[in-house]
């Protein structure tokens, strides 16, 4: 047993898997490596076909040559470790560059050879298809079918990968594929088989940072436009004297002076009650203003306000905010407003996942959430040791006093470095923060390469291009970016000297929320055993501080360029990304909570659905409820077509009827905490209360209106005339990710007294 393992194993470390059951396969299989490598191709694809589910050994000899043959790769042994931990079902942490991609095709191959279909579920489009398509030949010698879907796929086309063994997936996707499929009126319009395997890519990113993020299939409404005249109205208010901001900047309210400044400009009394939706806008037009910020928020392009995902540092596709929000940002923008309607389904990414029997996943920092991934999907975490040992030098921090000396401290750094030839990758927080480092570094005589949201397409060959002599790269995060840098660049001849003068060296120019993203920017460096080093730049002037440790105050020296070695300011700042880790993971676990029950009743109301979908659910419901009604109808217009209308009523209604419980029961989340709060109650126990009971009359309810309808039904020998009984399904619809309102809802925001309780507890 390797000194590691043995060492997890003293340990207990939490979350972590004992590998040694994993190598003595991998040694089984390389006893077969010879045997195996006789084989023709025909040969082998048949031995593939004939595998014993049992005899994962084989499944990596066989996996290992098909690999060798088709993409020219041998996988490592610790490759195959990958590949057993994720067919046991299991998170495998495997760090940057050591082949997750190709393990995780070897685990597909694994599931679907056992009669499972798999679905490999990425991060976006392009590593869909770029695995899909890398992998095909690796596949198609083993004997297993493979597609892909990205965003622009036909139902048709979607409906074929489906039926593949394996698919690679966005899984987002995923998502609006089972909300489209929950709103079928036709069982041949069904696009998804039932849920089998899941595979996550970049797991932690998925299961974890983007859990409860809302995937939403919407129907057309009327344009939900924000008065400009409410964003020229905040625009012109002034700081401290009209509004306030708490210290965390997460809200913003009106002072008493701004609030006789609105109603002058308005005309009105702001906080009568007949101007609650005045007062509504006003609020929401501010928040706009003052919480949101182009180029760290959000970016424009093409006319259109696209979202920043916090944890990847790129436009995040399909994303918006609440509808009123959305609005009001568009009309701060000046821009024409998005169509906005009414939600018909949701479902969370969480709740995606955990449809699926069987779930494993694969990402580079998995062991920091081991805890969260136990929790809420019963997943373990197996560690795979890296191919080659890990020589990259990390450096503590360099900590300052202030963010203006840690810039200049920082672009100081990078011009010295940049001088020698070795190349520099900048890991910074957002887009505004990247591009005014690159314009610092500009004046400065540098030519900085900048890879943020602006210009994500271009992202693999920058990345590529990041190791090369001399290379100097600013970018956003680094998460989930699917391309190798390799020292040297394209260049074989470089790499030796690029080698030389210690690798890519990786600079952060702060601390993100979660250490995991720390990890993940770090793990550019010193890929598989090359030379590397890295290094984060802090100030106790960071947002990070600013936002989760406010209280904390550091008088103590600094040296002549601001530069803090004091062990209790390096506290502050680790503290402080504790606390953020802290307070995310509770609402986390709180927001589960309201959706744990939502969730439920989706489940049984989608089960009447199947019935009423594929069934005679619903003949059965109209015979027995209005049987002289039905006698009627089915002597005029025959059995089946009254069958047909049935399901056609009783669809729209159960459908109808839950798009309006969503509806209630956000309202009713909002709205509870103003009545717990007051007589200390509990929010939870409340809304559970008045939920509880409104799902269980949804059934019954839609029944009611289904037979009622069917009452006024006509016939004719040719069939039964829906049109009387107004089945008026939305005209158009469209999918949409509801990224988290910024400023949260309430008990969100209750969760952030969670940070004032954790400033408490010191060492």
């Amino acid at each position: 047993m390797a000194l590691r393992d043995r060492l997890r194993r003293l340990v207990q470390k939490p979350g972590s898997t004992d590998l040694a059951p994993f190598r003595a396969v991998v040694a089984d299989a390389a006893t077969r490596e010879e045997r195996v490598r006789a084989l023709s191709d025909a040969e082998l694809t048949a031995a593939a076909g004939a595998l014993d589910g049992n005899d994962p050994a084989e499944l990596c000899a066989l996996g290992r040559e098909a690999a060798r043959r088709t993409l020219g790769e041998r996988p490592y042994d610790v490759q195959l470790l990958g590949t057993l931990a994720l067919l046991s079902g299991h998170v495998a942490e495997m760090a940057t560059g050591e082949g997750k991609t190709l393990a995780g095709a070897l685990a597909a191959a694994g599931y679907a050879l056992r009669g499972h279909r798999v679905h490999v579920m990425s991060v976006n489009d392009y590593l869909a298809r770029r695995d899909a398509e890398w992998m095909g030949p690796l596949y198609e010698r083993l004997g297993v079918t493979v597609a892909w879907i990205g965003q622009s796929s036909t139902p048709a086309e979607r409906r074929a990968a489906y039926a593949a063994d394996v698919t690679y997936a966005p899984v987002s996707e995923v998502g609006f594929d089972l909300l489209r499929d929950r709103l079928a009126t036709d069982p041949g319009d069904l696009l998804q088989p039932a849920p089998d395997v899941a595979l996550i890519d970049e797991a932690d990113s998925v299961l974890v940072d983007e859990a409860m993020v809302p995937l939403v299939l919407a129907g057309a409404s009327e344009l939900d436009a924000a008065s400009p005249r409410y964003a020229d109205l905040v625009r012109r208010l002034r700081p401290g004297l009209h509004y306030a901001t708490d210290e965390e900047a997460r809200n913003v309210q009106l002072t008493p002076a701004g609030a006789r400044q609105v109603e002058r400009v308005l005309g009105v009394d702001l906080y009568a009650p007949e101007n609650l939706e005045t007062l509504t806008a006003v609020n929401v037009a501010l928040h706009a203003e003052v919480l949101l910020h182009r180029d760290v928020d959000y970016i424009v392009r093409d006319g259109r306000v696209k979202l920043i995902s916090e944890s990847r540092g790129r436009v995040a596709l399909l994303q918006r905010w609440p509808d009123g929000l959305q609005a009001a940002v568009e009309a701060k923008e000046r821009l024409e407003a998005s169509p906005s309607g009414e939600i018909l389904d949701s479902v969370t990414v969480q709740e995606l996942v955990g449809r699926y029997p069987v779930r494993c996943g694969m990402t580079g920092t998995a062991m920091a959430v081991s805890g969260q991934l136990r929790e809420f999907y019963d997943l373990g975490i197996a560690v795979i040791p890296p191919h080659r040992p890990r020589i990259r030098v990390d450096e503590p921090d360099r900590l300052y006093a202030t963010t203006e000396d840690r810039d200049t401290a920082l672009v100081e750094e990078i011009v010295e470095v940049h001088a020698t030839g070795r190349p520099l990758l900048i890991g910074t927080r957002d887009i505004a923060e990247s591009e005014r480092l690159a314009r610092r570094l500009t004046r400065a005589g540098l030519t900085p390469v900048v890879l943020n949201a602006k210009n994500d397409a271009e992202e693999a060959e920058i990345i590529a291009g990041a190791g090369a002599l001399g290379a100097l790269t600013v970018s956003t995060q680094m998460a989930g970016r699917g391309t190798d840098i390799r020292l040297g660049g394209a260049s074989e001849a470089d790499r030796d000297e690029v080698a030389a003068l210690g690798g890519l060296l990786v600079i952060g120019t702060g601390r993100y929320h979660s250490s995991r993203l720390d990890d993940q920017l770090r793990g550019r460096g010193g890929r598989q055993g090359d030379p590397g080093g890295s290094v984060f730049f802090t100030s106790l002037g960071d947002d990070l501080v600013a936002r989760y440790a406010p209280d904390e105050r550091y008088k103590g020296p600094t040296d002549a360029d601001g530069r803090v070695h004091d062990k209790g300011a390096h506290w502050i700042v680790a503290h402080a990304q504790r606390v953020a880790e802290g307070v995310s993971l509770e609402i986390h676990r709180n927001t589960w909570r309201y959706n744990h029950l939502i969730g439920l009743q989706r489940k049984d109301l989608l089960a009447e659905r199947d019935e009423i979908l594929k069934g005679d659910h619903a003949t059965k419901t109209v015979s027995e409820g209005a049987p002289a009604k039905y006698a009627e109808l089915a002597g005029i217009a025959g059995e089946e077509a009254v069958a047909e209308a049935a399901r056609q009523l009783m669809l729209f209604h159960l459908d109808r009827c839950w798009s309006e419980h969503l509806a209630f029961l956000a309202d009713l989340r909002e709205g509870i905490h103003l009545r717990s709060l007051g007589r200390g109650l509990d929010p939870l126990v409340e809304f559970h209360r008045e939920a509880v009971p409104a799902g269980k009359r949804l059934p019954a309810e839609a029944r009611t209106r289904a037979l009622k309808a069917f009452e006024s039904l006509t016939a004719t020998p040719g069939g039964i005339d829906l049109t009387g009984a107004s089945l008026n399904r939305p005209s158009a619809t469209w999918t949409y990710i509801a990224h988290d309102n910024p400023f949260g809802t309430l008990d969100d925001r209750a969760f952030r007294g969670l940070v004032t309780l954790l400033q408490g507890k010191r060492r």
